[in-house]
C-alpha cells in the first residue's frame, strides 16, 4: 500500500520500539510526510526511522496528550490533516481512502477511529468492545487532545466526525510480560484519574444519546463495583462473547482482570489502604 499525494500528514509516537516500527513504517509507505516524535530510545528506532525517509524530533515524555499536542503545535507538517500512530499500530488500505476522502472536510477538527486490536495475530473484537473510537485523525492547529487516565480525548466541545474503517493496534507484540509491565503503568494513570474525577455526571451521561459518553460513564459506574477483577472477566469473556474470540480471548480477558487487579490495588493504596490485588 502506499499514500502518494496523500492530503494528511502521519504522526508515530516512539520509544524503543525497533521491533515493531518496521511493520508501522511500511504500513504507509510512501506518504510523503511521515514524521516520528522520539521519546528518547536507546537502541534503533530513530535510525530506522530516518531510513525510510521519516522526520525525527525528540521531546521527553510527560504524557500522551502532552507529545502529541507539541508535535501539533512545534512541527511543520506539510498537510493540515495528521493521523496518529502508535508503533504498534498499522494503517490499512480501506483507511487510507476514507481518511483522503475525509481530508477534505472543514466542518470537524478531529475524527474518531476505532482500532482492530489483534491477540497472537487474532483480531478480537468482543474482548476489546470493538468499536472503541479514539480521537486519531486530526486537523492541525484546530484540535487539542487533553489527557484522561493512560490515554488521551479531544477536548471538550470539539466538533468530531466518525470513521468508519479502523487502524490496526497489535497488543501482543511485546508479549505477556510487557503487556503487563506497560498495564501496571496505565493502572497508576488510571487510579490517578478516576480519584480526581470521582462524583461527576456519570448517570446524566449514561442516560443521555451520546453512545461515546455512555461508554465513558458506564467506566466511571464500575468502578464502584466490588470484586472488579472478577466482574471484568465475566463481563469480556460472557456477557460481550469474548469465548467467541477463541484461545486469544480466553487469554486477553485474563489479562484484563489482572489489570482491573493492579487498577483495584492503586486506588487503594492512594486512599491509605492495602495496595493487594486480585486476579483471575
Amino acid at each position: 500500500m502506499t499514500l502518494n499525494k496523500v492530503p494528511f500528514s502521519v504522526l508515530i509516537l516512539t520509544l524503543n520500539e525497533e521491533a515493531d516500527l518496521p511493520r508501522c513504517l511500511e504500513s504507509v509507505a510512501g506518504c510523503d510526510d511521515l514524521v516520528v516524535l522520539d521519546s528518547g530510545s536507546s537502541d534503533r528506532t530513530t535510525e530506522i526511522a530516518r531510513q525510510t525517509g521519516a522526520r525525527v524530533f525528540h521531546r521527553a515524555f510527560d504524557t500522551f496528550a502532552g507529545q502529541r499536542n507539541f508535535a501539533q503545535r512545534e512541527i511543520p507538517f506539510r498537510h493540515r490533516w495528521v493521523f496518529h500512530l502508535d508503533a504498534d499500530e498499522r494503517f490499512t488500505p480501506a483507511l487510507l481512502a476514507e481518511c483522503t476522502a475525509a481530508a477534505k472536510r472543514d466542518d470537524v477538527a478531529g475524527f474518531y477511529v476505532a482500532p482492530r486490536m489483534l491477540w497472537r495475530g487474532r483480531w478480537i473484537p468482543r474482548c476489546t468492545d470493538f468499536p472503541a473510537y479514539q480521537a486519531r485523525f486530526t486537523r492541525v492547529p484546530d484540535f487539542e487532545f487533553v489527557e484522561v487516565g493512560h490515554g488521551q480525548r479531544e477536548r471538550p466541545g470539539t466538533p468530531m466526525g466518525w470513521l468508519k474503517e479502523g487502524y490496526l493496534h497489535d497488543l501482543s507484540s511485546g508479549g505477556t510480560a510487557e503487556w503487563l509491565e506497560k498495564h501496571r503503568r496505565y493502572a497508576r494513570a488510571e487510579a490517578a484519574a478516576h480519584l480526581a474525577t470521582a462524583g461527576g455526571n456519570e448517570w446524566r451521561d449514561l442516560l443521555g444519546a451520546d453512545p461515546l459518553l455512555r461508554r465513558r460513564a458506564v467506566k466511571r459506574l464500575s468502578f464502584k463495583l466490588p470484586a472488579r477483577p472478577w466482574l471484568r472477566f465475566l463481563y469480556q469473556y460472557l456477557l460481550r462473547g469474548g469465548f467467541l474470540d477463541g484461545t486469544a480471548g480466553w487469554e486477553y480477558c485474563r489479562l484484563l482482570a489482572r489489570y482491573e487487579g493492579f487498577v483495584a490495588a492503586e486506588i487503594r493504596a492512594r486512599r491509605g489502604q492495602s495496595p493487594g490485588t486480585s486476579h483471575a
